[in-house]
């Protein structure tokens, strides 16, 4: 409950009150973790374009943080608003290459599907070549 309203907030800080060059236009907080005892807010995000710009861009969230921090204090009338620890989601960047490798081993099995069919086709008397029909 409280990590996604932090989410929520902390979304809307990054839209109106960031204003850091560092900062590309795409910036998603993908999950918020807040620690039992309220203390820290892991913030997890994700951001388009190279490593250096994702770095250059998680330095200036990290730099942020205070600000962002207080205004939550504010925005959600906490008495003390936790930590915010800002990390790049790596989450997604697994389900991304788990994905590209499922995607690789159904061409690889259509290829093979493609290649047994053709050897139990029966051959034609002529070398018409591979995938040559009439």
């Amino acid at each position: 409950m409280l990590a996604s309203t932090i989410q929520k907030e902390l979304a809307t800080m990054m839209l109106r009150d960031l204003n850091d060059p560092r900062l590309p236009s795409i910036v998603s907080i993908t999950r918020v973790k807040v620690s039992p005892d309220l203390s820290i807010a892991d913030v997890y995000v994700t951001i388009m374009g190279t490593p250096g710009q994702q770095t250059a861009a998680l330095n200036a969230l990290k730099h942020s943080a205070g600000m962002m921090r207080t205004k939550l204090t504010k925005a959600l009338t906490l008495r003390q608003a936790p930590f915010l620890k800002f990390h790049i989601d790596e989450g997604l960047k697994k389900e991304l290459a788990v994905l590209d490798l499922l995607d690789q081993v159904a061409k690889e099995n259509a290829e093979i599907d493609r290649k047994r069919a053709e050897a139990q086709a029966p051959a034609p008397s002529e070398g018409a070549g591979a995938g040559g029909e009439e």
